[in-house]
């Protein structure tokens, strides 16, 4: 059967994968798979889950809050922030709802946080704005 390398990498982990038979993932439109020799594709990953399969039939997977994907020459290209990578299901979606959810949780928060200040600021800018037109 015939195989493709998969790199996987964030900020802080890469990996390198060879012998891969297929990939199965999910952005926007839904679930898609990917074999060795597929056209050159790109796409936008959504947050979750995705598995691959090995030359010796074993299944993987990966868990990551979102990504690009891309595909060309028989090397499949996934770029996230932050991603887990374990054979055991049970695992990777526990670590995935502990971890990655929790990641989130504090990024949204400190967008939240953000947004308020940057409110704030044109609050005060608008003042003086205000303020200053009256002398």
């Amino acid at each position: 059967m015939k195989t493709f390398s998969m790199h996987v990498q964030s900020a802080t982990q890469y990996e390198h994968i060879e012998g891969v038979t297929s990939f199965v993932g999910e952005d926007e439109s839904g679930s898609f798979g990917i074999r060795a020799c597929h056209e050159r594709i790109t796409t936008a990953l959504s947050y979750g889950l995705a598995r691959y399969q090995s030359q010796q039939g074993d299944w993987r997977y990966l868990a990551f809050p979102g990504g690009i994907l891309y595909f060309v020459n028989n090397e499949l290209y996934i770029s996230t922030r932050r991603f887990l990578h374990d054979a055991n299901y049970e695992r990777i979606s526990a670590g995935l709802l502990e971890k990655l959810l929790k990641e989130e949780e504090e990024l949204r928060a400190i967008k939240e946080s953000l947004y308020h200040l940057e409110q704030e600021m044109f609050r005060r800018l608008w003042q003086m704005g205000r303020s200053g037109a009256a002398t």
